[in-house]
């Protein structure tokens, strides 16, 4: 059935969406906008390929991702918050060096052949109609991510810890008379939200395409950029969003399958316009919710 196959696709299509998108909603609670998620997401990519290539691990892979997009994460936050560069243009900047790197250093993975993360179907519950094969039979990663957003969100709005991430992005100075550094919150934040997307990266190389190639990510990095302010900085409306992309992704191969005669080029961009139209729907009413601190950045304000 063509609806169960495109919505289990955009499960799984979404799952590395999801996980940059909820690693930028942790940075721009904090305060801080990552337009260098794209280049995160891409040098999971590759080390978790590379890695998995190297030693047959794909779990080996996993942790090398997250290890690669906080390391590129944490260059952004130096430059924002040690040096007050400009978050937009610092971003950008970690993008391109997240491209150009990867496109250097993964010449030698093209091509190659993984192990990669296999799915696993939870028994009992893939056996369910419809709703078995579009949520339980997917890989351990996917799994993880449904964890992941209502953990997240509850770190953030129901902890201590998730209060102090909230303070930095709203009220960092109030935050430091109670004895928190904004700064050191805000480091934590972007590396922590760089990590995430690394981890995107690695599902994307590993258990989604199976491959590596040059700029494999296509995008999916400012996508999820762009799905914070489409879910309002919330963690649990992400998750719709993201799997609002993969489905738009997974519907130009269930339609060829079928030989429906689309064309190919307007199936590869509905899933871009798909988000663009989330956006101009609700992106003026979501963005009264973004933290306050964010408007520092449109002012060209270095961050505090």
């Amino acid at each position: 059935m063509i609806v169960v196959e495109v919505l289990a696709g955009g499960v799984r299509g979404g799952t590395a969406i999801l996980y940059a998108a909820l690693g930028e909603t942790l940075a721009e609670r904090a305060g801080v906008i990552n337009l260098g998620t794209e280049g995160s997401m891409l040098a999971g990519c590759l080390a978790a390929y590379a890695i998995t290539a190297e030693t047959s691990s794909p779990w080996a892979g996993l942790v090398a991702g997250m290890l690669a997009g906080a390391l590129l994460a944490a260059v952004h936050a130096f430059m924002v918050l040690a040096r007050g560069a400009n978050q937009l243009a610092t971003g950008l900047v970690v993008l391109f060096l997240g491209g150009g790197l990867t496109a250097m250093f993964g010449a030698a993975y093209v091509g190659k052949a993984i192990e990669p993360f296999r799915a696993y179907p939870i028994p009992i519950l893939s056996d369910l109609p419809a709703v078995g094969p579009i949520l339980f039979n997917h890989d351990p990663l996917v799994y993880a991510s449904y964890l992941l957003a209502p953990a997240l969100w509850w770190l953030l709005f129901r902890s201590r810890w998730g209060l102090v991430v909230r303070g930095a992005g709203e009220r960092p100075a109030a935050l430091a008379t109670y004895g928190h550094s904004p700064v050191l919150v805000r480091y934590l934040a972007v590396v922590g939200g760089g990590l995430l997307a690394g981890i995107g990266g690695a599902h994307l190389s590993t258990a989604y395409a199976n491959a590596w190639f040059e700029n494999m990510t296509a995008g999916r990095g400012f996508i999820a950029v762009a799905l914070v302010i489409f879910a309002a900085w919330h963690p649990l409306r992400a998750v719709g969003g993201a799997y609002l992309f993969g489905a738009a992704l997974a519907l130009s191969p269930a339609l060829q399958a079928r030989g429906f005669g689309f064309n190919q080029f307007a199936l590869d961009a509905l899933p871009y316009l798909v988000t663009i139209a989330a956006l101009i729907v609700l992106g003026r009413r979501r963005v009264n919710a973004a933290p306050e601190d964010l408007s520092r950045v449109f002012d060209l304000t270095p961050a505090r």
